[in-house]
């Protein structure tokens, strides 16, 4: 995950930092060439002529100047003349540090730009760490040894806010609530939902809690077969009904159930639909308040981008999900929905899908995720 992001990255950063430095050595070059600045010297002070001996009676100046004007007169020959950098200095300055205007700051970017949205970044998050670099680059004076360093501890920084400090532990949160946990897993045709139940049940059975599954998909071919394997290979009950029922009696017999047998967790597998179908999305909104879940999972394959990042956010818009299991993060090389997801929807990654087997789901870490980037 993340190898082509990260490459990219990587080469959009240094052509940045390259550019900077060349841009800096010609501006240096000019001031090389330029004849250095004669300050001129400070005129000297003019004394007026004394008045003539035979003059008489001799008017003392104190006598018809003014006390302020006196003052005056004695600050303006007093003050200093302003400091002036030298030439040396100057040259001293812009061999050292180079700053980064607006303008080239928009034709550096762009790069790094479309490295990121050839990785599948949305454009909320292109903009917001354009944003971030922009305070950080803009006008400040920068070392050129450390263009490179500082561009990328931006992009670090950048990065790493665009996730939720903290992170969701599942297993504390189930035993913490009242019983049973309902968990609704919803997403489009193919995104890995019923697999994805099968590991989070996995993982629930492994921390000691005990899981029945809802077989909600009534109008897929063959879903409820699919469920029923799992259920099987994992020795748990499953709940169903014939092809066609009613999703959300389904939902609610399966809580009915739990609620009978204490058992602490109701996992909901739903059909597959696409966000944009309004009929299917409004049935969905029924088993979401039959079923009054504690959490709403939306199921993506992250391999899918920007598509994956446009369904999140319907199926929130709709139902208002609660977090994110992104599927298929293993052949994932590009890694921009995982980097977007959590951004547009504002709504936290839990888990990452990473194969097929039943323990390949991934807790979701920021840190991880970060150094997969190399920060």
């Amino acid at each position: 995950m993340f190898k082509f992001l990260k490459e990219k990255i990587k080469s959009a950063v240094r052509g940045i930092s390259k550019e900077v430095e060349e841009k800096a050595e010609e501006e240096t070059q000019e001031i090389i060439e330029k004849e250095p600045e004669v300050i001129p010297e400070p005129e000297e002070i003019i004394k007026e002529p004394e008045p003539p001996k035979e003059v008489k009676p001799v008017i003392k100046t104190e006598e018809i100047i003014k006390p302020e004007t006196k003052d005056k007169i004695k600050e303006i020959i007093e003050e200093k003349p302003k400091e002036k950098k030298s030439f040396a200095t100057k040259l001293k300055e812009k061999i050292t540090t180079k700053k980064i205007s607006e303008k080239e700051f928009e034709d550096l970017f762009w790069n790094l730009e479309v490295a990121l949205m050839e990785n599948n970044v949305a454009i909320e998050v292109i903009e917001k760490i354009k944003e971030s670099l922009k305070m950080d680059l803009v006008n400040n004076p920068i070392e050129k040894k450390k263009v490179e360093e500082i561009i990328e501890n931006s992009l670090k920084n950048s990065v790493k806010e665009l996730f939720k400090e903290g992170e969701f532990d599942l297993i504390k949160k189930i035993k913490a609530s009242d019983k049973p946990y309902i968990i609704l897993f919803l997403g489009i045709n193919g995104s890995g939902k019923t697999t994805s139940i099968a590991k989070v049940a996995h993982l629930l059975k492994n921390n000691d809690l005990s899981v029945v599954l809802a077989a909600s998909d009534t109008f897929r071919a063959a879903a409820i077969d699919q469920l029923q394997t799992w259920g099987d290979k994992l020795e748990l009950k499953v709940i169903k009904h014939d092809y066609g029922a009613d999703a959300a009696a389904v939902a609610f017999d399966a809580i009915k159930h739990a609620k009978a047998k204490k058992t602490d967790v109701v996992l909901i597998d739903t059909a597959g639909r696409m966000h944009s179908n309004v009929n299917l999305i409004d049935e969905l909104k029924k088993i979401v308040k039959v079923s009054k879940p504690d959490l709403k999972l939306f199921v993506g394959e992250s391999i899918t981008g920007n598509d994956c990042i446009e369904q999140a956010k319907t199926f929130d818009n709709a139902v208002d999900i609660d977090g994110i299991v992104l599927s298929k993060a293993d052949v994932d090389e590009k890694g921009g929905t995982a980097i977007s997801i959590s951004y547009v929807t504002d709504k936290p990654i839990l888990f990452l899908g990473t194969g097929q087997n039943l323990g390949d789901l991934e807790r979701f870490s920021v840190s991880k995720l970060m150094e997969s980037l190399g920060w």
